[in-house]
């Protein structure tokens, strides 16, 4: 006989069975991307690992390239300095010259004012002999005196304030020249260490290397997905219905394109009977026989297609089907390798983990 606590309790459990399996479903939906669950097929885990590993950057290669950014910050304002540096040490150069040039001339006037003043005193003593004497030319000769000890002075002035001016124009190139070197130091250093970076980040850098792994493997990634492929097994991205195994890789797709104003959208998932009802609408000859291209638009036999088990979509943009001179096809053709997906060449629209 069951007492009245039993049935509570029976409810209780069954109430607790179903939030567990509640909450599963939404962390097999919604949880944060990792490593392929255990119930999936083996090489589909290590797919959706590699792909994983290949869109999320370590930690390490984050904090380089948060490092480098400021690098090449630093490096912006050394080229800068240096640029300003090779413009003041230009101008102090042509000053330099210019003064140089100032100082010689001013140097050679005066040098020419002391043997006009010579000349003058030389006249003066002549005419002073002279008999008989004449005061107008030893007036004259003293006048001459007077104007050339003026510009004996005025040109000694010029010289000193030349020689200045040059040794002002000296010290303002030698320091132009101190800045400059020290700035061309300062930018080989920052242009140095930024090489530098830029070849461990490269160097830590895998993506390339996984997504090419996972590509090798992706036939085989549906081969063994198809036999036990149920529709939990798939996920929504954006309202695109995938297999819940290429969700990460095709959500950072979409992202990045967005990013660069390319939005994406499409059809992924489709049952096995929808397959069969696009083959009749698409006039294959023969639903289960035919080849796909005998159809007047390409569809595959029913339980050939990628779409089938989640692993195919038809990428639209804009609501419209892509075609190969569309602006999002370019961007998948240039990008789409990095997230596992390839074009079927005969249609621009359809994208999978193999290409067909």
């Amino acid at each position: 006989m069951t007492t009245p606590q039993e049935p509570r309790r029976d409810q209780r459990i069954r109430s607790g069975a179903v939030i567990v399996a509640l909450l599963a479903a939404v962390l097999t939906v919604a949880g944060p991307p990792g490593p392929a669950s255990a119930v999936a097929p083996r090489v589909a885990q290590q797919w959706s690992s590699l792909m994983y590993h290949s869109l999320t950057p370590t930690p390490a290669y984050v904090q380089l390239r948060k490092t480098l950014a400021t690098q090449r910050a630093t490096l912006a304002t050394r080229a800068q300095q240096l640029t300003t540096g090779r413009t003041a040490h230009g101008t102090a150069q042509t000053a330099l010259t210019t003064a140089v040039a100032a100082d010689a001339a001013a140097r050679t006037r005066s040098v020419v004012a002391r043997e006009a003043l010579t000349s003058a005193r030389n006249t003066l003593t002549l005419v002073s002999q002279r008999r008989p004497r004449n005061g107008v030319a030893v007036t004259g000769a003293r006048n001459a005196i007077t104007a050339a000890a003026k510009t004996v002075t005025t040109r000694r002035t010029q010289a000193g304030e030349a020689a200045t001016a040059l040794k002002a124009a000296l010290a303002a190139s030698r320091t132009a020249t101190v800045n400059l070197d020290r700035a061309t130091a300062a930018w080989e250093t920052a242009t140095a260490t930024v090489r530098a970076n830029q070849q461990k980040l490269i160097a830590l850098d895998h993506s390339a290397e996984l997504a090419a792994q996972a590509a090798a493997i992706s036939r085989d990634v549906v081969t063994e997905i198809r036999p036990g492929f149920v529709v939990a097994d798939s996920t929504t991205v954006y309202g695109v219905t995938v297999h819940q195994k290429v969700a990460f890789a095709f959500r950072r797709m979409l992202d990045a394109a967005k990013a660069d104003g390319i939005i994406l959208s499409g059809g992924g998932f489709r049952t096995k009977a929808r397959q069969i009802q696009l083959r009749t609408i698409n006039g294959c000859p023969d639903v289960w026989t035919a080849p796909a291209s005998s159809c007047r638009v390409p569809t595959a036999i029913p339980g050939r297609s990628l779409h089938e088990i989640g692993l195919a979509i038809d990428i639209t943009s804009g609501g419209k089907s892509l075609t190969a001179n569309s602006a999002a096809f370019r961007w998948l053709a240039a990008n789409a390798g990095r997230y596992g997906f390839v074009n079927l060449p005969s249609e621009p629209w359809h994208w999978s983990i193999t290409g067909g």
